[in-house]
Order: structure tokens, then sequence, then C-alpha cells
């Protein structure tokens, strides 16, 4: 069963349950990836929506912190609670000595020699670890090695 087909049958399962959270932030994603489609005229893959999902677990983890710093601890609460819901479709995340290892063979791949080359770096690694790492923590391991190189 692909992620889409797996969301939308979480989604009749919510409803069955009268899960209004989880039945409400499911409803977001989809939308969102029909929002997507519809743009695009694409049928997406598991790789498009896992993307969309990355994206509103950041937007999640954003407003968490704002939530915090400005005092609202009701509206993180909220959003907590749709960011576990959201994590829950995201593949298991590498080990931090795997990300190592992609972040070292990227390198090696494409010939980077200083920070000048992360770019490259990093469109290498965004191929390999979507979706399976935190592509903000790999940027940091990225420009580490190559201020190191």
């Amino acid at each position: 069963m692909g992620l889409k087909e797996k969301i939308t049958e979480d989604m009749k399962s919510a409803m069955r349950a009268k899960e209004t959270a989880r039945l409400g932030t499911i409803r977001l994603l989809t939308a969102a990836i029909k929002q997507k489609e519809v743009d695009e005229r694409i049928e997406l893959n598991d790789a498009h929506i896992l993307a969309i999902i990355e994206k509103m677990i950041k937007q999640r983890k954003d407003s968490i912190s704002q939530f915090e710093a400005g005092g609202r601890q009701d509206l993180a609460d909220i959003e907590k609670a749709e960011l576990a819901i959201l994590s829950a479709y995201m593949p298991a995340a590498m080990p931090a000595s795997e990300v190592q290892a992609a972040v070292d063979a990227a390198m090696a791949e494409t010939g980077a020699a200083g920070p000048q080359d992360m770019g490259k770096v990093m469109a290498v690694l965004k191929q390999k670890l979507a979706g399976r790492a935190d592509m903000t923590a790999v940027s940091g391991l990225v420009k580490a090695s190559l201020s190191k190189a």
C-alpha cells in the first residue's frame, strides 16, 4: 500500500473512531496533497508526499517555538499533537553514523574540496536522504566536513 492510500485509510479509521484532532490533521495533509496535485497536474508519488509532510512538520516545529515564546502553551500543545500525527508517516530516521557515511560518500562522489561545493553535496544528499534525516542537521554535518577538507 502506498503512502497516499495509507493516509486515506487512516482518515477513514479516524472518522469511525471519532478522533477529531487526528482527523483534522489528516484532512489538512490530504488537502495539501490534493492542492499540489491540482497545481502541478500530476499524480504525486511517495517521495513528493514525504516532502509535503516534511514541510508540514517544519511548520509545526516553527509554530511550537513561536507559541511557547509567546506564552501560549495551549496552542503549542495543539501543534505538538499535530506534529506527532504527521511524524508517524515519516520513515524511521537514519542513525547518525549512516548519515555521516552518506555525507562522506556524497563528498567523494561530487569531488567536493571546500565550502564552495556545499550546494553540489547537498543536492546529492537531498535525493538520498529525503524523509530519512533532518536536512538541517545534515547541512551542519556537510559544512563541518567541508571546512575540514
